[in-house]
């Protein structure tokens, strides 16, 4: 569908000077090239300057009537295939513009031709000319914008030459050109080609065939090529086979029209158009050689257009084109030509039939984008980043391009989502004017200029001239036409003017409003359409530079604004964009409010687009803090349309200064219909903002503890805000520290579960709860700590709790500092509620029985700590370069390093340990730890320690003695006589063993 809109995008018109009637005419680099018709054999050259005044800079020869001609930015050279006696040339010309410095040197060369160093200086003040001779005639030819290589069409095959830059010494460099590749494409006869960075188009007469040439290491190009010839030959061989004979054929053919079925193959699918490209390399090989293997992009196959009167001749496929959109900022100057190159971002191609054109992106993804309806039969068309110029029998007449919404998107992956939008590339395109000229024949465009080549049919010229009517032949009337055509030609060649992107931009708007209140999707087509237009612009590489910038980056935000507007006020299915819109319009809720809603306490209708935008906008965490006034209306708008949400807007760190008491009367109209624990709790919230703690009681007596620590999950903003990006406790969230500590530590531990806050938020919102510095560890956050390790069960974050807790229990020891709170629970209530705390063992209760008085102070982070040790949750190896301060605290010191090293497997460490400080709790240990595969460390080591230490104590120490009977009798019990017996020492008192022996020998015999 396309819409028709009387804009005017056409500005003021000039005439080119031309001396000659044109046949054929190019531009770029600011310069239009008009090659005369007829036998003058000549190229004029016109500077374009402001408002489109054209300078007469020279002209040249050329060999013969030009037939086809294009210029190439890149190298600034011009190409053109010219004909001499029935013979076509393709030619180059080089340094064109030392012609208009006066001088009229001229020098031919060919392509591939050495130039001497000698030649520097006449080089540099003359035109060259250079030659590239073909086997076959040259049909078409096409520059690339990006690179400046050249690509030629003749029968059957493409010819690819590539610029050179020589360097013939360091004030001179000379263009040349070789040719590289050939691609070889049976059955074909190029009508028309385009060529950029890599990609080809090419057009026949209803055909349309899309390539790319993708580099590949020499072996798999020759794998590729070869491939794709052996492939194609059986196919050929199958069509001989199965067809009719060529005289057979040669007959229908005389007799009928045949016409192949249309074809539309997008992608990998377009191999199968039956169509093989073999390619040759012609380059010299070097180590910088490129190799190549072809890539299908497209391939469509139409048919003529029928009509009841038969088929139409002149359905004919014209003006292909490739459009590179390149990456924004990327660009370099027109004259860098060996430096860096602009970037490319996305390709389009664009071809037509004579009634409607197409429109497709063969950049990251091949697809159709635009489909364009003529009102008349088209002769030329031409594309540009914003506009679609096609020229009729009588018309000029400019379209809309989705190129920039397809290009934002390969741009920005942020595009169609709630931070960004962009008008659909699907979005019907529109006519912005028809304008009205007498015969346009031939178009092209540069930069904001339109080139227009109109000529008078000669009947019409006639027809002024003598209104009566005239009974003549068909014949006779061609040649009078001809003879008044060569008196006095009818042909102009126009330089119009584009009015500048920010002009059309305002009339587009001021056009939108016309449609506000009649047609919703009208008005916002309009403005999607303005919206592009402006992002076009933007995206020129030439943007940066402009004059305009600042005016289109006004005009850009602008458009987003408007959009989002229409998408706020209209009741539309794409309701959802006016978020994106209005952020990218940079305007601020309060903005957005005043452009929406009413002054004054009128009730208003408010559609789903700007509730989406306030729900999502009040929902994030801005910096924006409305003022009371608008905060009271948000609340009337969503009390109004969408009461469910009020718990959740109230949070908003925005309505910080909305009135509590109209709150709470919304609050309480919508209890009465939907009541919820969420919506209890910002009753309350709303209350302590009042300071009425008699209503505040009553709400948080309405649920249970644990019910309310649940509700906190619906809403986590009633605890805790982000400010500048840094978590900030609220007053509920302050009020339930200094009341409530417990359920403020039970509602955190549910937002961590349930992926609300992130562990180290935590940390910083307890932290700035308990105004402690930041190395300072308050006993609310391991509070908090300990309760997550009850519920957590995720084995990294386990980890980092348990080294967490280790750590603060160790450094409360270490540096005998209390807690400045109570801590909510005691050591048996992590025992009993958590798997991570384990009971403590008896030998450890033993040690710590003979301890200092002072470390009852500290009994409850010590027994703690204990007891996390005496678990087998926590890492020990990773524990134990913070358990270090540990070393010197006495009986804390020593159970903390026996418990480490029992964790390890180090128990003969353990003991040697025991029995240096504590040897009373040796065999306590033992009888504990040394079980199963580790008994024989009884009888290894404890024993003989035991036995050697006695020894030299003496009877002084009855504690070893003792000890040491206790280890005899385990041992005596676990082993046989005789290994019993070789255990004994040999100096000991008989009398002191003999008990035990007699025990391990009576076991035997009982046994």
């Amino acid at each position: 569908m396309v819409q028709l809109y009387n804009l005017h995008p056409f500005g003021s018109q000039r005439v080119v000077p031309c001396k000659q009637e044109p046949a054929h005419f190019c531009c770029g680099r600011g310069v239009l090239f008009v090659a005369s018709a007829a036998a003058s054999c000549r190229v004029e050259v016109f500077a374009v300057r402001d408002q489109g005044r054209c300078e007469p800079l020279g002209s040249f020869a050329t060999l013969g009537p030009v037939l086809r001609m294009a210029h190439s930015e890149a190298g600034d050279y011009l190409v053109t295939i010219e004909e001499k006696s029935k013979a076509t040339f393709l030619r180059a010309y080089m340094n064109w513009r030392c012609m208009s410095a006066g001088s009229s040197r001229v020098c031919v060369r060919m392509v591939g031709h050495k130039m001497e160093e000698s030649y520097g200086e006449t080089l540099k003040e003359q035109m060259s000319i250079v030659e590239m001779p073909l086997s076959d005639p040259p049909l078409c030819i096409s520059c690339c914008p990006v690179n400046g290589d050249l690509l030629v069409g003749c029968k059957n095959k493409l010819v690819m030459f590539c610029l050179k830059y020589l360097v013939i010494n360091q004030n001179l460099t000379v263009l040349d050109f070789e040719r590289s590749l050939i691609l070889h494409i049976d059955n074909l006869i190029p009508a028309e080609v385009a060529f950029c960075a890599g990609h080809i188009a090419i057009t026949t007469e209803l055909d349309v065939l899309i390539l790319k040439l993708v580099q590949q290491s020499a072996d798999g190009t020759e794998q590729c090529a070869h491939r794709v010839s052996t492939l194609e030959k059986p196919m050929d061989g199958g069509v001989k086979d199965e067809g009719p004979s060529t005289h057979t054929l040669q007959l229908e053919l005389d007799e009928f029209i045949i016409c192949q079925k249309p074809v539309e193959l997008l992608g990998e699918e377009s191999k199968l158009c039956e169509i093989p490209v073999t390619l040759e390399s012609t380059e010299l090989p070097t180590e910088d050689t490129k190799h190549f293997q072809v890539q299908y992009l497209l391939f469509r196959r139409f048919t003529p257009d029928q009509s009841p009167f038969g088929f139409c001749e002149e359905t004919k496929l014209h003006s292909v084109q490739l459009l590179p959109v390149y990456q924004t900022g990327s660009s370099v100057t027109a004259h860098e030509e060996t430096g860096n190159k602009r970037e490319l971002l996305s390709l389009f191609c664009f071809f037509s039939l004579p009634h409607v054109g197409y429109l497709y992106s063969v950049g990251k993804l091949v697809e159709l984008i635009s489909t364009y309806q003529y009102s008349e039969k088209s002769e030329q068309a031409v594309l540009t980043p914003q506009f679609l110029h096609v020229i009729t029998s009588e018309n000029l007449q400019c379209f809309t391009v989705r190129c920039s919404a397809a290009a934002a998107r390969d741009e920005d992956p942020y595009i169609d989502t709630t931070a960004k939008a962009c008008p659909p590339v699907a979005l019907d395109v529109c006519t912005l004017r028809m304008q009205l000229f007498i015969g346009p024949r031939a178009i092209c465009h540069f930069k904001n200029h339109i080139i227009l080549l109109t000529k008078a049919n000669t009947e019409d010229i006639t027809e002024r001239r003598k209104p009566t009517r005239r009974m003549l032949s068909r014949k006779a009337d061609s040649i009078k036409s001809r003879t008044n055509s060569e008196s006095e030609p009818g042909w102009n060649l126009y330089i119009i003017n584009t009015v500048s992107t920010i002009q059309l931009y305002r009339e587009m708007v001021d056009y939108s409003r016309t449609y506000e209140n009649v047609k919703t999707e009208s008005c916002i087509h309009l403005l999607s359409e303005a919206h592009l237009l402006v992002r076009a612009a933007i995206m020129d590489p030439s943007f940066l530079k402009s004059d305009e910038k600042e005016e289109l980056l006004r005009a850009f935000r602008e458009s987003c604004a408007a959009l989002g507007d229409c998408y706020s006020r209209f009741d539309t299915k794409d309701y959802h964009l006016a978020l994106p819109y209005y952020r990218m319009s940079g305007l601020s809720m309060t903005e957005v409010l005043k452009r929406l809603v009413s002054e004054g306490d009128e009730i208003q209708t408010y559609e789903r687009g700007f509730i989406f935008y306030l729900t999502h906008s009040l929902n994030e965490d801005l910096n924006e803090e409305l003022s009371k006034e608008s905060a009271n209306k948000v609340l009337q708008i969503f009390y109004l349309a969408d009461p469910v949400q009020l718990p959740n807007i109230l949070c908003s760190p925005c309505m910080r200064n909305v009135c509590p008491l109209t709150a709470v009367k919304y609050l309480q109209k919508v209890e009465k219909i939907m009541p919820s624990v969420v919506l209890t709790l910002t009753k309350a919230f709303m209350a302590l903002k009042i300071g009425d703690l008699t209503m505040y009681e009553h709400e948080m007596d309405s649920y249970k503890e644990t019910i309310l620590a649940c509700g906190f999950i619906g809403q986590p903003k009633l605890l805790r805000q982000h400010k500048k990006g840094i978590v900030t406790p609220t007053e509920f969230a302050v009020h339930l520290k200094e009341m409530q500590p417990g359920l403020l530590v039970a509602a955190t531990v549910a937002l961590h579960e349930n992926s609300k806050i992130e562990l180290e938020e935590a940390d910083t919102f307890f932290k700035m709860l308990s105004s402690n510095s930041e190395n300072t560890i308050p006993q609310l956050l391991v509070d908090f700590w300990e309760a997550l390790l009850v519920a957590c069960s995720q084995e990294e974050i386990l980890q980092e709790l348990l080294l967490r807790v280790t750590s603060q229990y160790v450094w409360r020891i270490s540096n005998k500092q209390l807690p400045e709170t109570k801590p909510l629970k005691t050591t048996e209530d992590l025992i009993n509620s958590c798997n991570h705390f384990g009971l403590i063992f008896p030998w450890v209760t033993s040690i710590m029985s003979v301890g200092s008085p002072s470390d009852q102070d500290y009994h409850e982070d010590i027994s703690k700590l204990q007891s996390l040790l005496c678990s087998q949750s926590i890492n020990i190896a990773s524990v134990l370069p913070v358990l270090e301060p540990l070393t010197e605290a006495g009986n804390v010191g020593l159970t903390i390093h026996v418990l480490c090293s029992t964790r390890l497997g180090k128990y003969e460490e353990a003991i040697d340990q025991l029995l240096k400080s504590c040897p009373d709790a040796a065999v306590l240990y033992a009888q504990h730890e040394l079980k199963d595969d580790n008994r024989a460390v009884w009888w290894n080591k404890l024993l003989p320690e035991l036995c050697k230490r006695t020894r030299l104590a003496g009877n002084d120490c009855p504690v070893l003695i003792s000890s040491l009977k206790e280890t005899l009798s385990v041992v005596a019990t676990e082993l046989e006589l005789r290994d019993f017996l070789s255990l004994l020492p040999e100096d000991g008192t008989a009398a002191f063993f003999l008990p035990h022996l007699l025990h391990c020998s009576q076991k035997k015999q009982l046994t």
